[in-house]
């Protein structure tokens, strides 16, 4: 006769065929399908044949350069500068370097854009500094542009541009303002003069931080005083000019107190 203990043992026993219980922290591990190896090699192989295309085939190579926006520089100074290795990967041009390059060598740039031209053409888009002041000395012009940067020398003076005389020596506000803050004072001044206004400026003379003066086309001149409050003396000046159309001075030093005079 079966008892308790019989039957208790073989209500515990496992069935044949059934399936193993897992151990406490272990997982199953699936090995992974044909279709899923297939995919994960296909990748592999899109990347690797991406690479070799970019690095190592003839594909995407710089074949060319191109140079736009030049007016005094050459397309020939520019690229010569630029030394774009051309034969190299389209995608290992470093075109920061390029544009240092160009900023270094040729002062005369103000910005540089260096583009890729898929699939083999390098661009150089160049913004050359305008002079809007030229300091002469030996026969040669300096030309200095609206920062106050002194950026190349010419043997000719570019037309429209004032020339800046500097005779600050004597002046007791060297102490305080040297030569290049004088510069950048006057610049100042040329940026704040009406359009016609500055086409009709020849020279523009400081003898000291508060002295600068404009000498106009016909013999007139402008006392301007220092380069502060330039807008309003601009204004005031424009006025002046229209309610004194024969004058030959002009005082704007003081905008509130203006003056002008035949001589």
């Amino acid at each position: 006769m079966s008892g308790p203990a019989t039957a208790e043992k073989s209500g515990t026993s496992r069935s044949k065929g059934s399936p193993r219980p897992s151990r406490p922290g272990t997982r199953n591990l699936r090995v992974p399908g044909p279709r899923v190896l297939l995919i994960a090699f296909g990748a592999v192989v899109l990347v690797a044949g991406g690479i070799w295309a970019l690095y190592g085939s003839n594909w995407f190579r710089v074949e060319r350069v191109s140079t736009s926006g030049t007016t005094v520089l050459t397309r020939d100074e520019v690229e010569r500068a630029a030394a774009v290795p051309v034969g190299a990967p389209m995608v290992s041009v470093d075109t920061d370097a390029i544009e240092a390059r160009l900023r270094g060598e040729l002062p005369r740039i103000d910005s540089v854009d260096v583009v890729r031209s898929w699939p083999h053409g390098i661009g150089l888009k160049v913004t050359e500094r305008q002079p809007v002041l030229l300091l002469e000395k030996g026969g040669k012009f300096t030309e200095v542009d609206s920062t106050g940067m002194r950026f190349a020398t010419v043997d000719k003076a570019p037309r429209g541009v004032p020339r800046l005389v500097l005779q600050a020596g004597a002046s007791p506000s060297l102490r305080r303002f040297d030569e290049d803050r004088l510069l950048r004072e006057a610049v100042g001044v040329t940026g704040e003069l009406p359009e016609k206004i500055a086409q009709d400026t020849r020279v523009v003379r400081i003898t000291s931080y508060d002295s600068i003066t404009l000498e106009l086309g016909g013999g007139r001149t402008v006392f301007w005083g220092s380069g502060e409050d330039g807008a309003v003396k601009a204004r005031v000046l424009t006025a002046l000019m229209k309610a004194t159309p024969k004058a030959g001075h002009f005082d704007v030093s003081a905008p509130t107190a203006p003056a002008s005079s035949r001589s």
